[in-house]
């Protein structure tokens, strides 16, 4: 998969694209990740991407000329990618969506800054995500959970595919069973006495109530949305 991010600030990305889950699919080719500053289509001597808003108002806007050359030399040369706006307006990204988005060959996200986007280039993307009913300084750290949480479904990236199944908000439509390790005591609260007992029946059959009774309990609607 291509993954292309517009940012104001590459350098956010640069551990990001090193460590972990996503750091180990880049390293294994799985993953290309690159960063493109709009600044690099900048308007006049100090490469402005932003204006004042027509009208009036506080802050400053992005500039859409900007944004759309950045957008389409990303393409250049390959084959077009999926535009993602990340933008607190957009529609919530949930583990469906991640699960569509490792779909695509290639994704652009695209990391706004100041008081937002000039409105048309909406015209120049193909849907608006958020993480949540918050607002954050930029689009940066939204496209490093997006690009995580879809990194997962590319085949080979999680060395255990099952954990796609068993994880919350995984095939399963519910929230994971409780997990123990070592020490098999701790402070006088003991691990259940079925996971040391060998029975994987008893156990499978253990971790399937204990993750219904935590999703009825933590997260109901998940229940009612499977139902």
């Amino acid at each position: 998969m291509r993954v292309d991010i517009v940012t104001l600030f590459p350098e956010m990305f640069r551990a990001f694209g090193e460590l972990g889950v996503v750091g180990r699919a880049i390293a294994d080719g799985q993953i290309t990740l690159r960063c493109r500053s709009p600044r690099d289509f900048g308007v006049g001597k100090h490469r402005n991407v932003d204006d004042t808003p027509y009208g009036g108002g506080a802050g400053m806007v992005m500039r859409v000329d900007c944004l759309v050359d950045c957008l389409e030399s990303l393409d250049e040369g390959h084959a077009p990618a999926h535009r993602v706006l990340l933008s607190p307006q957009g529609r919530r990204f949930d583990q469906s969506g991640a699960r569509r988005l490792a779909q695509h060959d290639a994704l652009t996200l695209i990391c706004g800054r100041y008081e937002g986007f000039d409105d048309r280039v909406r015209a120049y993307v193909h849907e608006e995500l958020s993480l949540g009913d918050f607002v954050l300084s930029g689009g940066e750290l939204a496209a490093m959970a997006i690009i995580d949480a879809s990194a997962r479904y590319l085949p080979g990236v999680l060395g255990n595919p099952d954990s796609l199944r068993e994880e919350s908000h995984g095939d399963e439509g519910r929230l994971e069973y409780p997990h123990y390790t070592r020490p098999p005591e701790f402070r006088g609260v003991s691990v259940p006495e079925v996971l040391l007992s060998g029975n994987h029946a008893k156990i499978e059959a253990w971790r399937r109530e204990q993750s219904e009774a935590r999703t009825r309990d933590r997260r109901p609607d998940m229940l009612e949305t499977s139902s």
